[in-house]
């Protein structure tokens, strides 16, 4: 990955990475400080401290000048604020501006991102599937973008699954996960892929080879100790689609404590959890 900022990223640590951006501000040239504070925008954003995020892309827009890359920032991170307050009418402009500045500048990891998130903002599928092909385009053309091909494929995937078109979201998973596998470092992404592609192959009546899949990140979870209930569950289905009802109990007990604790849709889905009860032996 070549964008400096985001190396900067654990977003399963946000106090550690507001302390690695706080311990750069003091050392940074003006447009980079903005750059800086409009990621410590974001974590404000993450924590829904919302008016605080905006206060700080405020901070940042002053100092950010004709830098093009700062503004670029500015945008996607101020289009992400009012993303997470539920805006998306708000949000999109911005992204669409994050996007337009930083492909004028040749930023092309913020551009392909500002086109991930123009894609989530989008009112309709085919804007949805516009942005993300725009943002595609780009991640498969540069190296620097590249980052994005996974996530992008993952969202586009999860469009062509809803919307049954099972073939073509089998393909685009694949993908995905081919994408995923050139970040060995990001293993969690890359088993998540693997679920995917998992998935859909059960879905289209090939439960026999989406076994693999699953398998494999069911022992990655086990390995590093990371319980996921999506996972267990899946594998479930998959060994009770080909008949091996001992180990489809076995995962589906494994799965509903951690769903349920989880998952607010499981609970919420009353037939989704009797389905997974029924397949661990367990009464309501």
């Amino acid at each position: 990955m070549t964008d400096r900022v985001r190396q900067l990223w654990d977003f399963d640590d946000l106090d550690g990475t507001e302390e690695r951006f706080q311990d750069r501000l003091t050392d940074e040239a003006d447009s980079e400080r903005a750059e800086i504070l409009s990621q410590l925008a974001r974590i404000q954003g993450l924590r829904g401290d919302f008016d605080a995020g905006e206060r700080l892309v405020e901070e940042a827009q002053v100092l950010a000048g004709d830098d093009e890359r700062a503004r670029a920032r500015i945008d996607l991170e101020r289009g992400r604020l009012r993303q997470s307050r539920g805006n998306r009418e708000a949000a999109l402009p911005l992204f669409e501006s994050g996007f337009a500045i930083a492909l004028e500048a040749g930023e092309l990891f913020i551009a392909a991102d500002a086109a991930h998130m123009a894609a989530l903002a989008a009112p309709d599928r085919e804007a949805f599937v516009a942005w993300t092909e725009r943002g595609i385009e780009l991640a498969t053309a540069h190296e620097d973008a590249s980052y994005w091909l996974g996530p992008l494929l993952n969202n586009l995937g999860w469009e062509l699954y809803e919307a049954g078109e099972l073939d073509a979201a089998l393909d685009t998973f694949e993908r995905a996960l081919e994408a995923r596998e050139q970040e060995p470092e990001n293993q969690a992404a890359i088993e998540i892929a693997r679920y995917a592609v998992g998935k859909t192959l059960r879905a289209l009546g090939r439960p026999r080879l989406g076994i693999p899949y699953l398998e494999r990140a069911v022992a990655w979870a086990e390995h590093v100790g990371i319980a996921d209930g999506w996972f267990h569950e899946e594998l479930a289905e998959e060994y009770a689609a080909v008949g091996r009802l001992d180990e489809a109990r076995d995962q589906a007990r494994l799965a509903l404590p951690l769903l349920e604790e989880a998952d607010p849709g499981f609970v919420e889905d009353s037939e989704r959890a009797a389905r997974l009860r029924d397949l661990a032996h367990v009464d309501a």
